[in-house]
């Protein structure tokens, strides 16, 4: 059986708690990272790319890093799921949506949809073809294309908005008062997504089966563009890939207690309270830090960083 070390364990974990919430992707990492260590690291590459990889021990331990990461999650935002799964439950009760929470439980519903589809009918092809640490820098190099294009369309829509304001603004404003009136876009609510907008981000998602593109990153692009700002669009994502992370790893769940886990159940719980500890953390702090920031700077990293393993992988 495969040898899993403690230490491989807890920095795997910590890394997938980090990676998954922030938009540099989780999967492309955990390629890439033991794939640029090598030696007794490289094996946790080659597993996840292989026909019977969903025997292997690596990957039952990759599950209880996702249980892990939305639990955090789930405890992050426990008020948020308290209220969504009442006024979820009270719609399916009641027949009709009456809330704003209401309304947010049915778009989650939706935007989980297609990737939960997609997720159960082409997982284990998509990681046996491209979770290879050549293609996972290819994919890493286009998310970083898709965060800085996503982010440069995002400020086109506001300057054309902020104009088309400027100019209504001034077209009705008294000549006389001579102000000078400064007008912006103001971002749509959340709960003010329609129903089929919220089914195109949770579709962005399925994009993240590919190694190197980040689930939180293309639902957040995805958000933006429908007008969200950083921290609804966050907000979102973070709340989209909870049931999502969480399903997955628990249908999974169970390969632990066969041959699969056999000697790893300390690693496994090492690498879970690793991954946990580090997506709480993360989370705390990207909500904080999406209230005034962008994504230029993890598309940057993405760009400058999967360039760089294209050049070392080739």
């Amino acid at each position: 059986m495969t040898e899993l070390s403690y230490l491989q364990a807890v920095v795997i974990g910590a890394l997938q708690g980090v990676t998954e919430l922030f938009p540099i992707s989780s999967l492309g990492h955990s390629v890439l990272v033991p794939a640029l260590l090598g030696g007794s690291w490289n094996h946790l590459v080659t597993e996840t790319s292989t026909s019977n990889s969903a025997e292997s021990p690596y990957l039952a331990f990759v599950v209880a890093l996702h249980v892990a990461t939305a639990l955090a999650l789930l405890i992050f935002f426990r008020r948020d799921w308290v209220r969504i799964i009442g006024g979820f439950l009270h719609t399916v009760r009641v027949r009709r949506i009456q809330t704003s929470t209401e309304r947010l439980a049915w778009l989650i519903v939706v935007a989980t949809v297609p990737v939960g589809i997609t997720g159960l009918a082409l997982e284990h092809t998509f990681r046996i073809l491209f979770a290879k640490p050549l293609f996972a820098a290819v994919f890493l190099t286009i998310n970083g294309l898709i965060l800085l294009v996503g982010e440069r369309l995002r400020r086109r829509a506001e300057q054309r908005a902020a104009s088309r304001n400027s100019y209504l603004a001034a077209s009705i404003a008294p000549a006389r008062t001579g102000a000078s009136r400064a007008t912006v876009a103001e971002s749509r609510q959340l709960d003010s997504l329609a129903y089929r907008e919220a089914a195109v981000i949770g579709l962005f998602q399925t994009l993240a089966l590919l190694a190197g593109i980040s689930r939180s990153g293309v639902t957040m692009v995805a958000g933006l563009l429908r007008g969200l700002d950083h921290e609804d669009a966050a907000k979102f994502s973070f709340l989209l890939a909870t049931p999502v992370i969480l399903a997955a790893g628990v249908l999974k769940l169970p390969t632990l207690a066969g041959p699969a886990g056999n000697g790893i159940h300390g690693q496994v719980v090492a690498g879970a309270l690793a991954a946990g500890i580090a997506a709480y953390l993360s989370v705390r702090f990207l909500t904080r830090y999406f209230t005034t920031r962008t994504l230029t700077p993890f598309g940057i990293y993405c760009l400058v960083a999967g360039i760089a393993c294209i050049v070392r992988f080739l």
